[in-house]
């Protein structure tokens, strides 16, 4: 069983054509996970007027898109995850290719096509821009993958929820990678399975922005290394 974690907030723009592309590719017995972080849009009504069983919102109690992602990650039943924000397209093999390298792996992360408001391609390959290391010890160096590119097996979950406290220092899709290939199996897709966009309304930099501090980047990362060994030695 599949469980799409959604995480949306004032989304109203962009909702229905990735929940479209998300629903195309599960099965009957799926389900995708919403949830909502207060909207003062539309974007709840868009979601229940779809009108579809696999999908159940709930509500974040919790401000900020990283809370947001762990009410999400607690709700999901299945055994294998995958991450989504509310304004990306999915491409129509994204699960079937995931799914394909999760029977050997315990996450995977891809490449995508960056596109702007109109839908228009505007970078070929994140990776490009980004050239993320690959390695683990790499990615802590620098952090290059996106959280909505994450698709992993649920017993990643027994490992990294709850989220460290300190969210400032702790962002979902850095955590999760972390967790995931420090502590786990995981493998570096070339495949672009998603159309991420990027506008002026992002709620996240998407690991494009520099603007952080140097000590600021240390605490980061101290923080997480200090957090994944607590996961490491946990029963």
């Amino acid at each position: 069983m599949i469980s799409v974690c959604l995480a949306t907030y004032n989304g109203e723009k962009y909702i229905k054509q990735q929940i479209d592309s998300i629903l195309a590719q599960l099965s009957v017995n799926d389900e995708l996970i919403v949830s909502d972080d207060s909207s003062y849009d539309n974007t709840v009504k868009i979601i229940t007027d779809i009108s579809d069983s696999r999908i159940k919102i709930f509500t974040n109690n919790e401000k900020g898109y990283t809370s947001n992602f762990e009410n999400t990650l607690r709700q999901a039943r299945g055994n294998i995850i995958f991450l989504s924000d509310q304004d990306d397209i999915w491409l129509d093999n994204k699960v079937e290719i995931c799914i394909k390298h999760l029977k050997t792996v315990d996450l995977v992360v891809s490449d995508c096509q960056i596109i702007n408001c109109n839908n228009e391609i505007i970078s070929e390959s994140f990776y490009e821009l980004r050239k993320p290391n690959k390695s683990s010890l790499g990615n802590l160096i620098k952090f290059g993958f996106l959280g909505c590119c994450l698709a992993f097996r649920s017993d990643i979950l027994k490992k990294a929820l709850p989220f460290p406290t300190n969210r400032k220092l702790c962002t979902h899709d850095n955590w999760l990678f972390l967790v995931g290939a420090c502590l786990f199996t995981h493998k570096v897709l070339n495949d672009k399975l998603i159309l991420y966009r990027r506008h002026s309304s992002n709620i996240s930099p998407g690991s494009l922005s520099a603007n952080t501090t140097l000590l600021s980047k240390i605490r980061y990362r101290l923080y997480l290394c200090l957090n994944i060994m607590k996961r490491y030695i946990r029963k």
